[in-house]
């Protein structure tokens, strides 16, 4: 949109939403009968792939209806509109918003990492309830942004890391809290994941585009580069101008526990190694528009209200685990196998697998015996349960009931894990020395974080992923 007509657009859907009116449930019908106001109508953006499980789930809730169903892509989005055969169809979600605004209430936001952002926020400005997919968003400043927006625009909101809504993190909170592993200083998280190239240089091989996708739609922010086969539905996940690598893909699943059990918020620091790619004898590849095959990064986090001291998180991707604990018996599985999340404390260790699922004491042993009261609520249907949950919250309206990862939570969550992509990504920023020699400083470097103005104190070549700017034409808000 240009800068005017958004502005029309939203002072158009402001008068709307004020002259909109929720007539009580009693003046339309008897018990059972579920009145407008009972009912919350989603307007989906992104429905194939992850969009179409998440579209599916909703309606399962019983209390939403799926209103509108908007895809760039129509050969994806070809099941759900099968399945939704009321909802009308749109290809850009700014025609669906501009048009439809008045006729939902909530949008769900299932695309590409790089255009979560202006999705959502578009959408809360609006006043409506947002549900998007893990990460939140592609850029730490993004986060902040979105995190900002739920409270000033006061609409409900979760993000799609579902695991959150798993026991698992409620039990792991009831036994930290109950001292039985004494003070968390240590944590680890470890994925098997990329299961997608990365490591690779860009294709150069255009590729007609399919005639069901708009292109220019799908990049969206992202700098225009011509169709290349094998991109799209799936290995973007690979490419820093569209997605977040391993860390997007498992980090929210991983890491979520460890912010719930131990109230982390905000890095201080941070500082990764990377796998490497050689294309020859003794001659490293250089693909920088691609996450690395593999990395480990250390986060520190400050003490907060459950940790009597800093905590140092480790994450580990591409198949790189931590040693195992000496608690774990050999033939015992650590974490699901490919997956998992260690805390290790002042006085034992507790493992979960993905998700935060299938918590454990170390040794296992140790499991048979517990005997901690029960005092988190638990989400009915668990990770399933994580979609009704946000349905709920939202026809009860804003600040009503409580989320499992509302953007408060996730807000903080997606930028830790946008910090540690500097720390990847900084790895393959280049300089020349005075002889003309090609060195990575990022490398070897730690990342020193100011949390209050967004950015790298010790390494300015790093805070130009801290705010991407967006290919021309798109923008952050209104």
């Amino acid at each position: 949109m240009t800068d005017n007509s958004r502005r029309n657009f939203l002072k158009t859907s402001a008068i709307a939403a004020a002259a909109f009116t929720i007539v009580p449930r009693h003046v339309l019908g008897g018990q059972g009968y579920l009145a407008p106001s009972d009912r919350l109508i989603i307007a989906s953006v992104g429905v194939g792939g992850k969009g179409k499980s998440d579209v599916a789930m909703f309606a399962k809730s019983g209390k939403a209806d799926i209103g509108f169903l908007c895809d760039v892509d129509t050969r994806r989005a070809a099941d759900s509109v099968k399945a939704f055969p009321k909802a009308k169809f749109y290809k850009d979600w700014r025609e669906m918003y501009e048009k439809e605004h008045k006729n939902f209430d909530a949008v769900s936001v299932s695309t590409p990492d790089h255009n979560h952002a202006i999705q959502a926020l578009a959408a809360m400005q609006l006043g409506k309830h947002v549900y998007v997919q893990k990460p939140l968003t592609h850029d730490i400043y993004e986060a902040r942004a979105l995190t900002a927006a739920a409270a000033q625009y006061k609409v409900v909101t979760q993000m799609g890391n579902q695991g959150a809504s798993n026991d698992g993190p409620r039990q792991m909170k009831e036994w930290y809290d109950a001292g039985l592993i004494g003070d968390v200083h240590t944590v680890y998280a470890f994925t098997d994941r990329p299961v997608w190239p990365q490591g690779i240089p860009w294709s150069a091989n255009k590729a007609d585009i399919p005639k069901e996708l708009d292109w220019d739609l799908w990049l969206g922010t992202a700098p225009y580069k011509d169709y290349v086969d094998k991109l799209v539905p799936f290995n973007w996940r690979g490419w820093w101008d569209y997605g977040t690598g391993a860390l997007g893909d498992m980090g929210c699943h991983l890491l979520e526990a460890p912010f719930s059990v131990l109230n982390l918020k905000y890095a201080s620091e941070v500082e990764a190694s990377v796998g490497s790619v050689y294309v020859d004898e003794f001659k490293r590849g250089y693909f920088p528009d691609s996450c690395p095959p593999s990395s480990h990064v250390t986060l520190k986090f400050p003490k907060t209200n459950k940790t009597k001291g800093d905590v140092t998180v480790h994450w580990m991707d591409g198949g790189i685990q931590p040693e195992r604990p000496v608690e774990l018996g050999a033939n015992e599985v650590f974490g699901d196998g490919g997956n998992g999340t260690l805390f290790i404390g002042t006085k034992g260790k507790m493992m979960a697998s993905t998700y935060s699922a299938n918590p454990r004491l170390l040794p296992l042993s140790k499991n048979a015996d517990i005997k901690v009261k029960e005092k988190f609520a638990r989400v009915k249907d668990q990770a399933n349960g994580h979609y009704a949950q946000w349905v709920e919250a939202s026809i009860a309206g804003y600040g009503k009931q409580e989320l499992s990862s509302p953007f408060e939570i996730a807000g903080p969550l997606t930028e830790a894990l946008l910090m540690a992509n500097l720390a990847i990504r900084g790895a393959d920023i280049q300089r020349k020395d005075a002889n003309g020699k090609i060195t990575y400083p990022g490398r070897y470097t730690k990342l020193l974080w100011d949390n209050n103005q967004m950015k790298v104190t010790n390494f300015d070549d790093v805070n130009q992923f801290v705010k991407r700017e967006y290919r021309k034409g798109w923008t952050l808000g209104a």
